[in-house]
């Protein structure tokens, strides 16, 4: 019940979404198609009667009318099998092609949404910081929601078309099966009590023997993901690796993650050769039990040919659908582990979107115009440990502010408090509304695009000209790269770190923020150039306020406030 609370909370919302309707109607459509092949299973199955009691019977001219045109028969008209088979593949390629086109939808929808939730109230950075069991969120973004939609419909259109089949063959068995006396006692339709003892047998066993493969695919799903991004880490450090010369160190935690990858697979293995050994016997057992069950009448003259072959195949549609769970164990856990995956994903969500609306953290607030207030400012670790107590600062418009500390003092992380994202602490940060702060950090981000949305991040670049950027970029010392201004590269990885900086630095020329704060962002840069560009700020930004962390005496020198961070308080030096 709990599987199919946590897979109902993921999937109902799609369905009483802005798209309920299209996506009601392509749903009913695809249903309808696969209960129209129900239908042509059970027309074949009256047609494959007519058509062995043809052979049996000799007769040529019905035996090409069944294949090619039609014949009157007891049952009434029945159309040619050339006729069957084409409306057959019509139906069988447009259920396919629109449950295809369902799925790419809602999981359009889904990934939406998902990826919406994770963005909004910066919860991916809470659950990065606070919630190590949710890992690998990229692949439960793209993975698993995909594997979620595409199981979810597939096992959904399954399950029903096999209840379905299953009631429209009962009929038919019930029907062709006459009583069996037993012990002295007359069981009508004995055919589909042996076909639910059978299927009901062969569903406890499987349930059984395939029990651990739930738990299995999930830590599957998870090994599988921690190594891919061991991989991907690998690739985006590569110059460090490189430099360290820690192809050594770095091979050994690929390949430990690759061995807990591998024995869990072995152990994967184990259970599904287990499970398989069952299934596959119990499906031969299933292809000649019908007969097996159905032969005595035939050789007692009271059915013909035709009749035990319809009577075998309306046996085995119904023990298929009775057996669906067994024919689909593997499948099922595999779902159950994406479900468990998600609904933990989406739990981790709420509980940061919950704390982020009780107020924890530190208050964003619009303050008075020309001013930057920072009242009783409380920071944390996520272990606890507190970094600041009772903080308070203001700047004005052009204050130019220098804040030094001892490493692991909380320089970095009153940055994070004061652009909005740090969640362990209290206080209120008030910023004028409509003036945007810029926080550039020592390692700058550079996004996927070209080296011109790179440089105007997050503005849109439109919102500058051509000699614009091309300014920032001879101002920020970077002139040589004017001519890539347009090539999409990967320029966390072309550009050397001091380059990245200057990146940066030139955003700051661009987006001319009127609140800029600095994290160690021209560490990289020789003197020369750090004492340039805070000139070029000066200069081009005369009234931005600035507040810079930094470790360099010479960095000070262009500020004229003087902060430190020592001892759990915030003061002026």
């Amino acid at each position: 019940m709990k599987l199919l609370r946590e897979a109902l909370a993921l999937a109902l919302p799609y369905w009483r979404s802005e798209e309920r309707w299209r996506a009601r109607g392509l749903l009913a459509v695809v249903v309808g198609l696969n209960l129209s092949l129900v239908a042509m299973v059970v027309l074949l199955s009256y047609w494959s009667r007519e058509f062995f009691n043809t052979l049996e019977a000799r007769d040529a001219g019905a035996f090409f009318s069944l294949l090619f045109t039609w014949q009157r028969t007891e049952s009434g008209l029945m159309p040619g099998f050339a006729w069957l088979a084409a409306i057959y593949i019509v139906i069988d390629v447009y259920a396919l092609y629109l449950r295809k086109a369902l799925q790419i939808r809602w999981r359009r929808w889904i990934t939406e949404t998902m990826l919406a939730s994770w963005l909004a109230d910066r919860a991916y950075y809470r659950i990065a910081l606070a919630d190590k069991g949710t890992d690998n969120p990229d692949q439960r973004l793209a993975e698993d929601a995909r594997l979620f939609v595409d199981d979810s419909l597939m096992l959904g259109l399954g399950a029903m078309r096999s209840v379905v089949t299953l009631f429209s063959f009962l009929l038919v068995l019930w029907s062709l099966s006459g009583p069996a006396t037993i012990f002295g006692i007359a069981i009508p339709g004995y055919l589909v009590w042996v076909a639910l003892a059978y299927a009901v047998l062969g569903t406890w066993l499987a349930h059984l023997i395939g029990r651990p493969l739930s738990g299995l695919n999930i830590r599957q799903q998870k090994t599988e993901a921690d190594f891919r991004y061991a991989l991907v880490r690998f690739r985006d450090n590569a110059e460090g690796v490189a430099l360290h010369r820690g192809e050594a160190e770095e091979r050994g935690i690929l390949l430990r993650r690759f061995q807990a990858l591998a024995e869990n697979w072995w152990a994967l293995m184990g259970a599904t050769k287990r499970l398989t050994f069952f299934t596959s016997g119990y499906g031969q057992v299933a292809s000649v039990f019908p007969f097996v069950v159905a032969a005595p009448a035939y050789f007692a003259g009271r059915i013909p040919l035709g009749g035990l072959t319809q009577t075998a195949q309306a046996f085995t549609e119904v023990q298929t659908a009775l057996s669906w769970i067994v024919d689909h164990y593997v499948e099922l856990t595999q779902w159950r582990a994406t479900v468990a995956r998600l609904s933990g994903f989406r739990a981790a969500l709420d509980a940061a979107h919950e704390a982020s609306a009780s107020g924890e953290g530190v208050h964003g607030e619009v303050g008075s115009p020309g001013q930057l207030s920072v009242e009783g400012l409380r920071l944390a670790l996520p272990d606890g440990r507190v970094l600041l107590e009772g903080g308070n600062l203001e700047l004005k418009a052009g204050d130019r502010a220098v804040l030094t500390g001892a490493s692991g003092s909380g320089k970095s992380t009153l940055f994070r408090a004061l652009a909005g994202i740090w969640p362990f602490g209290a206080g209120r940060v008030s910023f004028p509304q409509g003036d945007p702060p810029l926080f550039l950090p020592q390692r700058p981000y550079l996004p996927l695009g070209t080296l011109r949305r790179v440089l105007s991040y997050p503005a849109p670049v439109e919102r500058f000209s051509n000699e614009e950027v091309l300014a920032a970029l001879a101002d920020a010392g970077l002139a040589h790269l004017a001519p890539r201004l347009d090539n999409e590269e990967a320029w966390s990885q072309q550009l050397s770190g001091g380059e990245q900086q200057r990146v940066a630095l030139a955003r700051a020329l661009l987006l001319k923020p009127r609140w800029l704060f600095l994290d160690e962002a021209t560490a990289s840069l020789d003197p020369a150039a750090e004492r340039h560009f805070y000139e070029l700020l000066a200069e081009r930004l005369p009234e931005t306020a600035i507040l810079s962390i930094a470790h360099r005496p010479a960095v000070a020198e262009h500020h004229q406030r003087h902060l430190e961070l020592a001892g759990g308080t915030l003061r002026e030096a």
